[in-house]
Order: structure tokens, then sequence, then C-alpha cells
């Protein structure tokens, strides 16, 4: 009989293997990328299509001193909530335009020279696309002002200035390689070569199967962008320097308008999918609310739980979902790996569990859990009587109204239960009852992350570290100050 132990579960590592360095340091996966962030900034690891990781930091801007009222136990729950929101989508547009930009640029590239191939203007779409590249190569583009170093002054500290940086041991992805500049002669024609199969007449009988030749050969467009065909020399020079200017505010391809709508958006469907629906369903199955409190509620509750997890279920079966939920992975190892003191490397950030006993998906699954008993002790059917609702739709948007400005109360409190209480107390038996269900989602939320992302988590977490560390000798430096 064999005597070697059982490895032990993320879950149960998860408790035990919990560092005594606790932190305040929080993160979130991205797209490519991991945010985290820390008392006073925030910043962002992505991995760019050349393999290198790009870095931002921004500063957090503490309203304390002017609102202190915001900081109080329940209502900074709600503040945090909101201010997740907020950051976390603001990273994820860096993400999206650092670790798919070149690749759009590349398809676009692509895009113009297959469609010179029908119309015969080959050069005049390899100087265009030259152009472009040489304009952004030179740093005429707002990406290259964003890949400034981060050296952040006592001046700009003091006034709250964000700014971008780049890790020295990565280069910068816009310079142009010798190989792509080879690719042209002098005068900035492509080579003339043999033809090869692709370009060959197109033939139905031949090339039925192959959707690219079909698609080169009938000049369609590969994507959904406005395309002009250049008709002269003249007008190819013109659009590509159109195209090679620095954009302003207005064209940015996700600007504050679109981040406001998306947010908006992101809102509203999440109020649809996890307290509309439940509600709707609920009403069918179980009857009026004022007729059956107790189970109406509990029903309520339970559907929208199964919602949450079939949503999340779901999505990650998406490709591009699950490698997010690896690099959820790696900020968590990470995380573990610096609240147990040691160096943050790939290596020994690997050897912790994918799972975190202070992560927000316990969060999420406390302020289901909170909702089913917030909504049941609310004196609603008080309402209802006094106001004489009728049964059906009126009574069911009443309900529906009710829970949605319930919803900063049950997150003030699942708040101060999961991040202030349970996450400061994890060897508390009764600590691992509450935050079960939460690790439990975990198993869907997070993945084993690779090098790759471990690497993202770590560039992300050693801008928050350097720049606690700034903070703490400037404040070291000022008592050293007062005292002489």
């Amino acid at each position: 009989m064999s005597n070697v132990a059982k490895p032990k579960s993320d879950l149960s590592r998860a408790f035990s293997e919990d560092g005594a360095r606790k932190t305040h340091v929080g993160g979130q996966a991205l797209l490519e990328g991991v945010m985290m962030r820390g008392k006073y900034n925030w910043a962002v690891g992505v991995r760019e299509p050349d393999g290198g990781v790009y870095e931002e930091s921004h500063d957090l801007a503490s309203g304390r001193a002017k609102n202190g009222w915001m900081y109080w136990p329940c209502v900074r729950g709600c503040r945090a909530m909101v201010e997740s929101l907020v950051l976390g989508y603001k990273a994820l547009e860096i993400a999206a335009l650092h670790a798919f930009s070149e690749d759009e640029e590349d398809e676009a590239d692509s895009a113009l020279v297959q469609r010179a191939k029908v119309t015969g203007s080959d050069g005049i779409a390899a100087k265009a696309a030259a152009s472009m590249r040489q304009a952004e190569a030179s740093g005429s583009g707002k990406h290259a002002e964003e890949k400034a170093v981060f050296e952040p002054s006592v001046a700009e500290d003091a006034a709250g200035v964000g700014a971008a940086s780049s890790h020295p041991l990565v280069g910068d992805a816009d310079v142009e390689s010798p190989a792509h500049l080879s690719a042209c002669n002098p005068d900035g024609e492509a080579p003339v070569s043999a033809p090869t199969p692709a370009d060959a007449a197109f033939s139905w009988k031949d090339d039925f199967g192959r959707p690219d030749t079909m698609i080169d050969a009938l000049g369609a467009q590969r994507s959904l962008e406005v395309v002009s065909e250049p008709t002269s020399a003249d007008g190819a020079s013109a659009a590509a320097a159109s195209a090679s200017s620095p954009k302003s505010d207005g064209d940015a391809v996700f600007g504050k308008k679109e981040m406001a709508f998306s947010m908006v958006l992101g809102l509203v469907m999440g109020v649809v999918l996890f307290i509309v629906a439940p509600a709707f369903i609920t009403n069918l199955l179980v009857g009026e609310y004022d007729a059956h409190t107790l189970a109406w509620n509990i029903v309520d509750g339970l559907l929208r739980v199964a919602v949450f997890v079939f949503y999340i279920w779901l999505i990650g079966r998406m490709s591009d979902i699950k490698r997010m939920f690896g690099y959820h992975g790696a900020e968590h190892k990470t995380i573990h790996c610096y609240e147990h003191g040691l160096p943050l490397t790939p290596e020994n950030a690997r050897q912790f569990p994918r799972l975190h006993v202070r992560c927000g998906t316990a969060f999420l699954i406390m302020v289901m859990i909170i909702a089913i008993l917030v909504y049941t002790v609310t004196p609603l059917n008080a309402l209802i009587s006094a106001w004489g609702v009728p049964d059906g739709a009126p009574k069911l948007a009443l309900v529906i109204a009710a829970r949605i400005a319930l919803m900063p109360v049950i997150a003030g409190i699942s708040y101060e239960i999961t991040v202030r209480w349970a996450g400061s107390h994890p060897e508390n038996p009764l600590v691992k009852v509450v935050l079960w269900p939460g690790m439990q989602m975990q198993y869907l939320t997070t993945n084993e992350p690779d090098d790759g992302m471990l690497e993202c988590a770590i560039a992300a977490m050693q801008q928050v570290l350097e720049r606690e560390e700034l903070e703490a000798a400037k404040a070291a430096a000022a008592a050293r100050s007062a005292q002489a």
C-alpha cells in the first residue's frame, strides 16, 4: 500500500497556505494582461503581439479628505464596487488597445495589398503601407507617447498626474524590423516575384474550397472597415498621410463616450440577466410576491445564483475568456507569492494555488446570498398593501424596482463580510464556511496560467509595489525633516 500523501486541492491550500504578509493590493484579469491596484496607483501589464510586456501606471485620487463618509462601514463597499467597475473598464480599454493593435494593423495592411492586387495598384498600396509604418516607427502616434518610462517626480505626485511606463527589457513594438523593410525596394514598391498558385487566375472548379482565394479574387473586404480605393499616386499619398497623422481624442478607437456607453450597456444587461429575468421566472413558478414571500425570495435567489454560475461556465468555453481566466489565476499566484515574502518570479509564483481567499468572486457570490436575507426582511408587503398595488405586472415591477434600489445596501454588507472580516481571518472555521461558495466559483473563473501570464501579473504588481515604496520613502523623509 502506497504511503505517498495525496496532494492537497487548491481550495485547501488557499486556506492553509495563506501568506503571513497580508496585502491590500488587489487585481483583475484582462484580455492578455493583468491589472493590479494599490493605495496610490493602479497598473497594467499586457502581453503585446510581438511578445513584449506593455506596462502602464495611473495615480489613484483619494477623496477621503473631502468625502470621509464614503469610507464609513457599509458605504465603503458601494464606493469600492463603483471604483472597481470604472477602473476595470479603463484597464480593459488599455489591454484591448495594446494586445490587439498590431494584429489589426497587419490585417489592414494585408487587406490593402490584397485589394491592390485586384485593381492593379500593388506599388501604390505598398507605398501607403510603408508610409503608415514609417510614421508609427517615428513615434508620431499616441501609442508612442504612452511608451514613456514611468519616472514620477515630486511635482507629478503632488498633482496626481498618471504616467505611462515601459519595462526596460522590452523593445518598442512599433519599431520596424529590417526584415519587413527589405520587403520593398528603394522606391517603396513591392518586389516583383514569380506568380504563385494563389496569384493565378481564379477558377470556380479549383478554388471553390479555398475561401481566402475566393475573397481576394472577388475583391471582398475581410473586415468591417471603410475602404477607399486609391485612383492615383497622389490620392494614395494623401490617404497615407491622413492615416499616419496622430488621432485626436475624438477619433480614438475607444474613447470616453464609448467607454461610458459600454459601462451603461453592461449594467443594463446585468440588471436584466440577474434581477429581471429571475424575478419574472419566479413570478411564473411561485405566484404573487405577497402571497408567498419567503418561498418567492428563496426561489428567486437560487435562480439568480444558477443563472450566474451558468453564465460564467458558458463564457468560460470561449478561447479568449479561457485565457483571461488564466490571467486571473496568474494574478492570484502573484499575490500569494508576495504575501509569502518570496521574490516575484514566475518560478516562485508558479508553486502557489490559483485560488485566493480575498478574491472578488467570493464577493459576488456573497452578494447573491446576502440578497436573499435582505429581500426577505424588507417590509415590501406593507408598501404593496399601503399603495394598493394590483397583481400582475405592476406588483412585479415594484418588486424589481425594490431589488435594484437595495443593491447598494447588499453590496455594502457583503463587502464588510467577505473583504473586511473574512479576508482578514482566513483561519477562522466560520470564515471557511462563509467563503466556501465563492471559493468553489473560483474553479470556474481561474485557470492554471503559463509563465507568460505570470510575467504580466508580476510586471503590474511591481509597478504598484515600487510606487508604494516611493511613497513610504517620501513619508520617512518628511518625518525625519519634521524631527530635525
